[in-house]
């Protein structure tokens, strides 16, 4: 852990920083027993910034596809009961794509889309390489979409090694992961994958093998009450665990409950701990991160996919976001978000106690499109001139300023551009770095760092992160001001590293 202590900086910086915890008795399967015990491992904390992977079987559907919402075996059947409006629209539209595209569901199922991934030109260690070459510390492919099809040896017959690429791909993601000195995480989607494929269940046939990806033994509207089901997905899930030892669990999707699912989705996440807590002396080295905001927030890490924080957050959490612009591959798709807003979103995500996960999503053939490549590109440059700000980083006491706000909560992330007046702080090594989320056009102006304000300390000095150049400064009492420099190493956002006395 870099980040050391001392008096110049805010106390809150003592309390967010993550801690290594030594029970004494294993985790008890409920969720205040997940909060008193839960600890999030600094090298999430450090780490700052990873790749979440969707990859599979609709990554290899016609590329020229409509908008399916990055739920193509849903839709492909036709509506389900209750969609309306927009919903309705994108499923009726996409289920005439298909019966024009590969014939009606009746003759070509989604069973007959498994061949077609063949992931022929995959290769999980240039991947990887080029992830971390770009500033990333963990990968996060998909073990199960709601499809039910699995990425990798599974005890479940519709699985990746078996059928389409033939390949185990956690094994193989893990061990790029590791090579590249990367930690491992595994998403599974699995839990609703029942309701998923009802509209599919009048084409099939009880019994049969493709009765198994369809879930034919489980009801589509009540599986959540079928002790069979909760103990089928705890199983698959489990093996996961088992199989693959990940570093990270992210559970996305539902999970059984404590009135109707006998409680089997915190005895998994509490096995999860308690398994790794055995393992390692007492210590938690995994993370485990579901969606469901009603939790206790220190029980687990919160995936806020696809939103953000209004304000500093005392426990870590997950700033998950796609970059293809609907998170399975389509050819024509786009990212609502530009370049510079995605890399201002992560800085103010990691000022406020987040990391960031950003998805790719693959070609069917194994390979990231270069539109998406060019994201993470982006957060690439950012990171090499200005890491030593971010990676081992805490926030300071308080956030930043400037007119941008951000909303708090899942969905509904920032899509707005940034100004010069959007400042971010963050503290390491005992030192204060302000981040200005665009490129100043004029002298900067941190109010924050008033004389008399929230920073009481003296500064000493301050210098511009990958710059040479002597910063001309004054601190007085409407601010730090910082004359423009004459030359910006950074293209989207620059860092400045404030020195105390």
């Amino acid at each position: 852990m870099k980040f050391v202590g001392k008096s110049k900086l805010s106390a809150l910086a003592f309390l967010i920083v993550g801690a290594s915890n030594v029970n004494a008795a294993p985790i008890e399967p409920t969720w205040d027993s997940m909060a008193e015990n839960y600890q999030v491992p600094t090298w999430l904390q450090d780490g700052k910034f990873g790749i979440w992977v969707h990859w599979g079987v609709p990554s290899s559907v016609d590329e020229n596809r409509p908008n399916d919402g990055s739920h193509y075996g849903r839709r492909m059947y036709g509506p389900n009961d209750g969609e309306t409006g927009g919903q309705l629209e994108m499923t009726e539209k996409l289920a005439a794509f298909h019966a024009e595209r590969y014939g009606p569901p009746s003759e070509f199922g989604y069973e007959d889309l498994v061949p077609l991934f063949k992931g022929e030109k995959w290769d999980p260690e240039a991947l990887a390489k080029f992830f971390k070459d770009n500033g990333a510390n963990f990968i996060m492919p998909l073990g199960c979409h709601h499809d039910n099809f699995d990425m990798y040896d599974s005890s479940h017959p519709w699985n990746s090694v078996d059928m389409g690429p033939k390949r185990d791909t956690l094994q193989e993601w893990k061990d790029a992961a590791k090579k590249n000195g990367m930690k491992f995480g595994v998403s599974t989607h699995l839990y609703w994958s029942p309701r998923f494929f009802n509209t599919a269940r009048q084409y099939q046939t009880p019994g049969t093998l493709e009765s198994k990806l369809f879930n034919m033994n489980y009801d589509p509207k009540m599986y959540a009450s079928q002790d069979s089901w909760n103990q089928h997905w705890y199983d698959r899930c489990w093996e996961i665990i088992e199989k693959y030892d990940p570093d990270m669990f992210n559970n996305d999707a539902p999970y059984p409950d404590e009135k109707r699912g006998k409680g089997l989705g915190v005895k998994l996440f509490s096995d999860y701990i308690n398994r790794d807590l055995e393992e390692n002396d007492g210590k938690q080295t995994v993370v485990f991160s579901c969606k469901n905001g009603k939790l206790d927030p220190r029980a687990f890490t919160y995936n806020l996919e696809r939103g953000g924080s209004a304000d500093i957050r005392e426990e870590p959490w997950m700033w998950a976001t796609d970059v293809s612009g609907g998170w399975y591959y389509r050819k024509d798709q786009k990212n609502r978000m530009s370049v510079p807003v995605m890399v201002g979103n992560a800085v103010d995500a990691i000022s406020k106690n987040g990391v960031v996960m950003m998805n790719v999503a693959l070609r069917g053939d194994g390979t990231l499109p270069e539109n998406q490549a060019v994201y993470l590109e982006g957060m690439g440059d950012f990171l090499r001139i200005n890491g030593e700000g971010i990676y081992g980083s805490r926030p300071w006491k308080i956030f930043g300023e400037g007119p941008l706000e951000v909303k708090d909560g899942r969905q509904g992330e920032n899509h707005k551009k940034f100004s010069q007046e959007d400042i971010r702080f963050t503290t390491n090594d005992g030192e204060l770095y302000a981040f200005v989320l665009a490129p100043p056009n004029d002298d900067i102006l941190i109010k924050s760092l008033a004389e008399g304000g929230e920073l009481e300390d003296e500064i000493s000095s301050v210098s511009l992160l990958g710059s040479d150049e002597k910063m001309d400064w004054q601190r007085d009492s409407e601010g730090l001001k910082i004359k423009l420099p004459n030359k910006l190493p950074g293209e989207i956002v620059n860092g400045f590293r404030v020195e105390l006395k």
